[in-house]
């Protein structure tokens, strides 16, 4: 059953918009393991916080940053994945699989599409990865799951190559969406409700 609620090993902040809703910064303050991609290193430090790790390539972490924090950064030079990859695979190989993302969204949209669409790659890998934005949380799936959230609470739904996809508890009955849209701007029946299906999917709930 998956819920809002999530006990990650390690907190990931992107180059998006910092939090400000309670339940990213909750978790954010939450666990000692937070990793910055790269530049929002710079951003987290502003906010009076210290980052376990810096992950990235290097290229938009300001040279003060670079200097005072040398001992914390890690520098993966590998152009064909992005910041925020580099720092879960950073985790995944120190054996972390429970991994919470944070401002992935906002700034750039192409950042954030490319962000969300992730976690389907974190999936595959075998990981348990989140995104919480000041909306909602943002989780991949595979197959048959249940999820659990207050009654008429908004929920999305993005396929990526389903076979058989239906569902209970959603008012919209939903099927194997041929574009991302249609899945978009449902809602919760009860305070809970599951999905079944063969093939991948992410799951938008918002708070």
């Amino acid at each position: 059953m998956i819920s809002y609620d999530f006990a990650p090993q390690a907190i990931v902040v992107g180059g998006g918009d910092f939090p400000s809703h309670e339940m990213p910064l909750k978790m954010l303050h939450g666990t000692s393991m937070v990793v910055c991609c790269d530049g929002a290193a710079d951003e987290y430090l502003a906010h009076g916080l210290t980052p376990w790790r810096i992950v990235g390539d290097g290229d938009s972490l300001s040279d003060d940053a670079k200097s005072k924090y040398h001992n914390i950064i890690r520098i993966n030079p590998d152009q064909e994945t992005n910041d925020q990859t580099k720092a879960v695979e950073y985790l995944a190989a120190k054996g972390i699989r429970d991994i919470a993302i944070v401002a992935a969204t906002g700034r750039r949209e192409d950042h954030t599409l490319g962000n969300i669409s992730l976690l389907i790659e974190y999936l595959r890998k075998g990981l348990n990865v989140r995104i919480y934005t000041d909306y909602g949380m943002m989780v991949a799936c595979s197959g048959n799951q249940s999820f659990q959230c207050p009654k008429d609470t908004a929920v999305s739904i993005f396929g990526f190559g389903t076979e058989g996809m239906k569902s209970e508890g959603l008012a919209y009955p939903i099927r194997d969406f041929s574009s991302w849209w249609q899945g978009t701007l449902n809602k919760t029946l009860t305070d809970h409700f599951s999905i079944t299906c063969q093939g991948e999917y992410i799951v938008f709930i918002n708070y």
